[in-house]
Formats: structure tokens, sequence, C-alpha cells
């Protein structure tokens, strides 16, 4: 019977057989304290002991078996084993784990205007632009031809650059390194879905001119960080990523000398000490490294992923931009929804309207012939309009489920269509009902700007609170990720292939680059600040009012929660320029894990930790720039000075409801740069779920925490989950 196993001793991946002997790729832990590199698993010097794990059967076949070799975010190696060898690997001295392999699923021309980003201004001046600055970017690989990745005024990248580049026409100053690895492909790692030269772009894509998608959003292209370098890890493919890559392509990155990390992945959420991601991520956060991940597209209370509070987590948002399609019904009444694919040739004369089989349209008859039909969005739309199309139909609209409400995420479909928003798909389906001899018509008015409200938090993007750790405001940043132009490897719709192709997606994973591309802003600006300082920057400057100065709003056009929208929206103008941050160092993430896990934390850090000598705080002592807090609760917070010498800030209290909150001191007087100030903020009552903020005001600036009263979580340290080991973690040498 196959049954996957978690083992760890040194660092690997394991295998179990199934009836017929395959192999099925898992993942071993193990300590591991020699450097290696990439996809080889030499150890030198420790090859004997690596042996030493293997079963006796297997020895002589271990470099075959053995996968990877890790040495900078996870101490250990991957391997083959069968289930029956892996057990066997359990009783050797010093085991501790096996991780089985899991897939983990992947979760523009505009963005940057939206987001203030403007040539010659502000963080996209010519001395900035993100130069100097590495994006490490985990995902399907890159489409390395495509003109985003051109290096027109690049400079060469960094001296402290250790990668290499696999692509077989090489690399140049914009794109430095390219890796693949074995699960995610064979030879070099070109990007055969589109993912991945999408994300890429979306962070750090050179500047195009004259670029468009389907007709629409035509315009000069650029990422986030324009004259950022890239290097791409090709650990995905089509149907998701590889745990065991995903580590490597980490290992890899953090060995190379990247700068931010970029996932675009997640799998559900899962306790820290058997999630490679934060596993991975906590080495990389360790050397200095910001990792910014996805929150996933799960879109319901408490699907949040990638929730460790050394990632900065990365929800999904609208921009002030339509594709617009115009919808008028027989009685007059006129509709605006979205289209994609919008035909010169499609007349926008009245037709009749029909419902068929009460909107699923999977199956038509002829009586569709020269109709527009009305079917739900329930389905692959691509073959819905195609089998329309088939059937004689003249265009489609598709209607919004109550679920999506009013986020439009647009499909590739080629036949005339629009797409509407629930509370239209309600007024149409009404009319239809109603109306003997019901009739509409289509419009398309192309690429439409300063839409309103916007952002609005996408329907699909993941809502916290978070289920490992649900003292930390999860995720902790919106960004945009609705409906997103960036690089594709092909022309998509009706075009003809060419270099200068895009395509228009939405997710989550479009969200991600454009914060890594941000925080690879800022990194450029301030060399010296912590990935927990950038986070802080990013999250404390955040916007929590839409384009209409009114509360960003949820995909029901009611007030976004910050388990929605995070801390906010980003606003990078002045992410640059906080004034006040809040720093956390590899320590004081341990002692929050000491206080999460009950001492549990060598597997995440990598070494002993005795949690009574180094102690333990609860998530809400974390000195994070969100607070989740109890009633009745008392925390410190420590700000460091990054703005002026002599600034003086006043504290404001926007209190839950029914909750009072007092902060001592209630000013902050600084008298140079870099001096740090610690706070007290005391809660009493308040109802469960209740918002408020706490800002800390100057001349010149505003630095905003959230606050959310939980009446759920203890101010104690306590155990989320237990990890119970089979041998005991003194007699393990985990290497830094």
């Amino acid at each position: 019977m196959q049954r996957d196993l978690e083992i760890r001793c040194n660092t690997g991946r394991y295998v179990r057989a199934n009836t017929e002997g395959s192999y099925i790729d898992g993942l071993v832990m193990s300590s591991c304290t020699t450097p290696f590199k990439g996809s080889q698993c030499r150890p030198t010097g420790l090859e004997s002991y690596y042996k030493s794990f293997l079963p006796d059967s297997i020895s002589e076949s271990a470099e075959t078996r053995l996968i990877y070799c890790y040495s900078e975010v996870l101490s250990g190696f991957a391997a083959k084993l069968t289930e029956v060898e892996a057990k066997s690997m359990a009783k050797k001295p010093g085991f501790l784990r096996a991780y089985p392999d899991r897939l983990i699923p992947l979760l523009t021309t505009h963005t940057p205007d939206f987001l203030g980003l403007h040539q010659g201004r502000g963080l996209w001046q010519p001395s900035g632009l993100g130069k100097g600055v590495i994006i490490g970017i985990l995902d399907t690989g890159l489409h390395a031809t495509h003109p985003s990745f051109n290096d027109d005024g690049m400079p060469p990248p960094p001296s402290k650059w250790k990668g290499s580049c696999e692509f077989p026409a090489g690399c140049n100053n914009k794109l430095i390194g390219a890796k693949s690895f074995p699960n995610s492909g064979v030879g070099a790692p070109d990007d055969e879905v589109g993912h991945g030269t999408h994300t890429a772009s979306t962070a750090a894509g050179n500047f195009v001119q004259k670029v468009e998608s389907f007709g629409l959003a035509s315009g000069t292209s650029a990422g986030m960080a324009p004259h950022a370098h890239l290097a791409i890890y090709q650990v995905c493919k089509e149907d998701g990523c590889s745990g065991s890559d995903i580590l490597a392509g980490l290992d890899a990155a953090v060995k190379d000398g990247v700068d931010v990390l970029s996932l675009s992945l997640g799998a559900t959420s899962m306790p820290f000490n058997v999630d490679p991601i934060a596993i991975g991520s906590f080495g990389a956060t360790e050397k200095g490294i910001l990792v910014v991940c996805a929150a996933g597209n799960d879109g319901v209370a408490s699907s949040v992923t990638n929730e460790a509070p050394w990632i900065l987590t990365v929800g999904a948002s609208s921009v002030d931009r339509n594709f617009r399609s115009v919808v008028t019904l027989g009685n007059g009444e006129q509709l605006y929804g979205e289209s994609l694919n919008q035909p010169k040739s499609f007349k926008p004369s009245s037709l009749p309207l029909v419902y068929p089989n009460d909107g699923t349209c999977f199956t038509v008859d002829a009586n569709i012939t020269g109709k527009v039909a009305v079917c739900d969005a329930a389905g692959d739309e691509q073959e819905i309009a195609e089998g329309i199309k088939i059937a004689g139909g003249a265009a489609v609209i598709f209607l919004n489920p109550q679920l999506a409400d009013y986020s439009i995420v647009l499909r590739d479909i080629e036949f005339p269509s629009s797409k509407m928003t629930y509370e239209d798909a309600s007024k149409i389906k009404k009319y239809v009902n109603t109306t003997r001899k019901p009739t509409a018509s289509i419009t398309f008015d192309g690429t439409v700007l300063g839409v309103s409200p916007a952002p609005v938090v996408a329907y699909f993007s993941s809502r916290g609170p978070s289920t490992v750790t649900p003292g930390i405001l999860k995720p902790d940043i919106s960004g945009p990720g609705l409906n997103i132009m960036a690089a594709w490897p092909v022309q998509v719709g009706s075009g003809k292939n060419g270099a200068k192709t895009f395509n228009i997606i939405s997710g989550t994973s479009m969200a991600t680059p454009h914060l890594s591309g941000i925080a690879a802003l800022i990194k450029s600006a301030h060399p010296d600040w912590s990935p927990a300082a950038i986070k802080s920057a990013i999250m404390t400057t955040s916007d929590v009012a839409s384009n209409n100065r009114k509360p960003i709003l949820d995909e029901k056009h009611l007030p976004a929660s910050f388990f929605a929208m995070g801390a906010g929206h980003v606003n990078p103008s002045k992410a640059a320029d906080p004034g006040l941050i809040y720093d956390l160092d590899v320590d004081d993430y341990i002692r929050y894990l000491c206080g999460l896990l009950s001492g549990n934390v060598g597997e995440i850090v990598r070494r002993n930790i005795s949690c009574s000598k180094f102690g333990s705080i609860s998530e809400a002592e974390l000195n994070y720039p969100s607070m989740v807090l109890p009633p009745g609760s008392t925390v410190n917070r420590t700000v460091t000075n990054v703005g002026k010498a002599n600034d003086v800030y006043k504290v404001e209290v926007e209190a839950p409801k029914g909750a009072k909150v007092t902060v001592t001191p209630p000013i902050l007087e600084f008298s140079k740069v870099k001096e740090k100030k610690t706070f007290t903020v005391r809660v009493i009552g308040g109802q469960s779920g209740a918002e408020g903020n706490l800002r800390w005001v100057s001349r010149g600036h505003v630095v905003r925490s959230p606050i959310v009263i939980d009446t759920k979580i203890s101010l104690s340290t306590f155990s989320l989950y237990f990890l119970s080991l089979e041998f005991s973690l003194s007699s393990w040498n985990f290497s830094l």
C-alpha cells in the first residue's frame, strides 16, 4: 500500500515506490556542513557520511540516487528512495525527518503609472530604476529573447554575482543568470508556460515601446525596477513546482548573490517545519535577502498561504484600467462589461438575446444562430464560446457568479464577448426572464483609464487570518494582480507571432512581482536596509483609500478588511521614505518560533536552539509593522528613525470598535538618524475582528500600523502545533 513518509536526517529527497517499483520523489533532511553546488551532490569529505544514511543495498548506486545537496537555506540532501528504503533510513542514528516531495501550484504598460512611478522622478530617476540590485525569480523559466529582457542602459552585474547562465545564447547585463532544475525541465530554462516570463518582466522588465496585447493597452511597457538585474531559476512547469526544486532554486540563488527573491507560487497552509518555502526563505532571510511570495488564489477566509513573518506575503487588487465593452439591452439600459477580444468588424446592432439551458451553455442548438447567448461564467469560457460559435451564435455575454461579484477576470476568447459584474448579470437575467423578445447589442470601447474605484481587492485573492500563525496579520500587502499585462513567449489572441508579445492574466502571481520590483527599488535606494526594514517601509506607507479618496473596497464593494488587503495597497514613492521602520533580525524570529512551536525550532533554523536560554515571545510581541491583539493585551514596539535627525512624532490612534487603545509615550523625539525608540500599546476591550490604526505623525511622514482585535489568541506563548520527534535534537549537528 502506498504511503507518504516524512523523514529527516541530512537534507535530501526520497521517493516511495509504487507496486511497479517506480520512484516518486520526496525530501529527506539531515545535517550538511560543507557547501555544495546546484543539482549535483558531491560531498567529497562527507560522501561516506551521506552514504551512511542510505540503505546498504543501494550504497553503490548512491551517486544516482542523490539529487541535491543544500547548504545555504537548508542543511541536507535530496535523494531517491523507495518507501522501504526510507523506513530503513529512519533507523539510522542522527535521523530526524524525511519529507515527501510535493507539487506546489503556481499561484505591464500601465501599472507603473497607477503606482506613481514616472520616468525622471522619484524612484525612477535615471540614477535609480533598481540599478545594482539582483532579483531572483523562481518560476517556469524565461523566454530569453523577449525585448523586455534587453540590457539597454544596464550596468554590468555587481561584483558579488557568482551565478551562471544555462541559455545557449548566453545572458546579458539585464538577464545575468539562468538555471534549470531536473523536475522542471531538461536543458536550458526556456519558458514554455509563460508564467515565468510574465512575472519576471513585471518585476524588472526593461523599457519596451509601442507594445499592446489583444490590440489593447498600447504604450511603453516596463517592470517595477526596469534596471534591476534578473536571475532566473526554473523550478516549475505547467502543473506545478517540486518542493525539492524550490529548495534547490532558493539554495542556488543565495549562493549566487541575489538581493530579492520572488516566488509566485504556494501550497495550502502548512506548519512551518514541513513547509519548504518557509524553511528555505528563513535561510535566505538570514543572509539578508527579502523573500516575496504570493498569498494564494483561494479567495476565502483563512486561505492565505506563505504566512511566515519573514516573508512579504502579497494579495491581489485591481488597477484603474478597463478593457470596456458596453451591453445595451432592448429596454435602453446600458451596462459596462469588459472583454479582451474586441473585433472591429463586429457590428453593434441589436440582436436577439437567449439564455441557453439556464445559462450553463455547455450544449446549444440551432436556435442560437445569429443570436447573443447569455452564459454563466462557471466553466471554460473559451470552450463555451467555441461551442456557441460553431452553433452559429453571434456573440456571448458572460455573467459573473456571486463569488466574483465586481471582479472581472478576463480570458482569451476569440469570439465577440462581454463579461459582466454579478450586479449587472442579475439585471440581464431579470430582463431576459421578463421580456418576450429580449434583445441586446455589444459595442467595444477599447482601453479606458481612470476607472474608479481602484484599487479593489480581487475576489480570488486569499484572505487571512493565518491558520499557522493567527497572531500575525497576513497577507502583508496588496498590489496589482487583476488583468495585468506583461511579457509572454508567444502571441496571444488572433495576432501573429512577433518579438513584442504580451499577455493579460490575473492572480496573486501577478501581484507578487510588482512588490518584488518595488522592494528592489527600495533596496537600490537604501542598500543597508534589512529585509524587515524594507517590509516595514512598504507596509507602514501603504494606502487604505482608493482613487476616489474613500476606503479601499473588496470584490463586493464593501470596505476591505486588513485580512483581505493586508496593511493596505502598496505606495512605492512613500515606501522609499517611510520616516520610521519596525526592524527585526534573525534572533527575533527565533524567539517568535520558540513561542509558536514550544521550542522545536531546529528544523527551521538549522541549528540547535535552547529556547529556555534563548527566550520566547508570543506572536503579538514580535516587532511587526502590523498588530493582531487580544483584549487586555500590552505589547511593546520599537521603531528606528530613518528620516531626519531631529524628527518629532505624535501618536494618533483610530481605535477598533469597542476597544480603548493607549500608547505610551504619546510623543517620540529623535535626535539622530538610526536612533531607536520603544513605545507601549495597551488594548482594553474590543470586538473580535474589529480594526483600527496606530499612526505616528511628523511634519513629513505618516507611519501607520493596522490593529486587529482577535479574542481567540493569547499574549502568552503557546503551541499552535506540537512537533514530535523520534530522535533527540541534541544528537544533531545543524550548520549555519
